[in-house]
C-alpha cells in the first residue's frame, strides 16, 4: 500500500530502485517512510524503533553471509569481521553509496549538523533494513543487494592486518609498545566545499606526528590519520 503523499512515494520508489528491488515487491511503504524520518522531523513517527530492529537485522545478515561464504573462518574471526561490517563507519559508507541522505527527512539543527551526519546515516541505514525485514519477516528484500557489499568488504578486511579499523590497531600498538594512547588533534577545514572532506586530523605520540588525514566527519578524519600512521609504523618495523 502506498503512502498518502505522492511526492514522498516517488522518492521512496526511487530509493528502492537504487537497491535493485522492484517497486512491486511486498514493501511496507509506511515503514520505509518512517525509517527515513529523523526524530527532529517527527517526534512519534521516526526511525528510532526501526533502528532498534535494524541493528539486529544487519548483524544477522552479516552473520549469514560469513557463514555461507567463509566456512573456514573461526568463530573469533567471524566476530571480529562482523564488528567492522556493522560499525557506524561502514553503515554510513553504504548509506552514502545509495544516497540515503537525499531521502532522509530532518529538521531543526540536524539540517546543518555535519558532525553528526555519519551517525544519522548509519542509524537510518539500520532503520531501512528494519523496515525491509518487517515487510516480509525475512531477509528476502535485503540480501539481494547487501550481500555483495558484505562479501567485498569481508575480502578487504581479511587482507588487511588492521581489519579496516586503524584507530583500534594503532591504539593496540602504542599500548603494547609504550603503555600510552595516541593523541588526535582535529581541526575543521573552514573553506571546505560541498561534498569535500570537512575535517583534518593529526595523530601524535610522544610529541611526534605519526600521520595526518582528512574526512567528512571527525571519526573519518581520525581513521584516515591512523591509517597513515599504522602503515608508516608497519613499514618501519619491517625495515628495522
Amino acid at each position: 500500500m502506498s503512502i498518502a503523499y505522492p511526492r514522498r512515494q516517488r522518492q521512496l520508489e526511487n530509493l528502492v530502485k537504487k537497491l535493485g528491488l522492484s517497486i512491486d515487491a511486498p514493501i511496507k511503504w509506511n515503514l520505509l517512510d518512517m525509517a527515513l524520518t529523523h526524530p527532529t522531523a517527527s517526534e512519534s513517527a521516526n526511525y528510532e524503533q526501526l533502528e532498534f530492529v535494524g541493528d539486529a537485522v544487519v548483524r544477522l545478515a552479516a552473520a549469514v553471509v560469513l557463514w555461507e561464504s567463509y566456512p573456514e573462518c573461526r568463530v573469533g574471526d567471524f566476530a571480529a569481521i562482523r564488528s567492522v561490517l556493522v560499525s557506524d563507519r561502514i553503515l554510513a559508507q553504504l548509506a552514502r553509496f545509495y544516497g540515503l541522505e537525499l531521502y532522509l527527512l530532518v529538521a531543526g539543527s540536524a539540517t546543518t549538523d555535519k558532525i553528526g551526519q555519519e551517525s544519522r546515516l548509519a542509524d537510518s541505514f539500520e532503520a531501512v533494513l528494519g523496515a525491509l525485514y518487517l515487510s516480509t519477516n525475512n531477509l528476502e528484500l535485503i540480501r539481494p543487494w547487501l550481500d555483495s557489499h558484505f562479501k567485498e568488504l569481508t575480502n578487504q578486511i581479511r587482507q588487511d592486518p588492521a581489519r579496516l579499523n586503524y584507530k583500534a590497531a594503532l591504539q593496540e600498538w602504542t599500548q603494547a609498545q609504550f603503555k600510552v594512547l595516541p593523541e588526535y588533534r582535529v581541526v575543521e577545514i573552514t573553506n571546505a566545499q560541498h561534498n569535500e572532506d570537512r575535517f583534518s586530523a593529526e595523530v601524535w605520540l610522544h610529541d611526534k606526528k605519526l600521520g595526518q588525514g582528512k574526512g567528512r566527519s571527525i571519526k573519518a578524519a581520525e581513521q584516515a590519520a591512523a591509517k597513515v600512521a599504522f602503515f608508516a609504523l608497519d613499514s618501519e618495523q619491517k625495515n628495522a
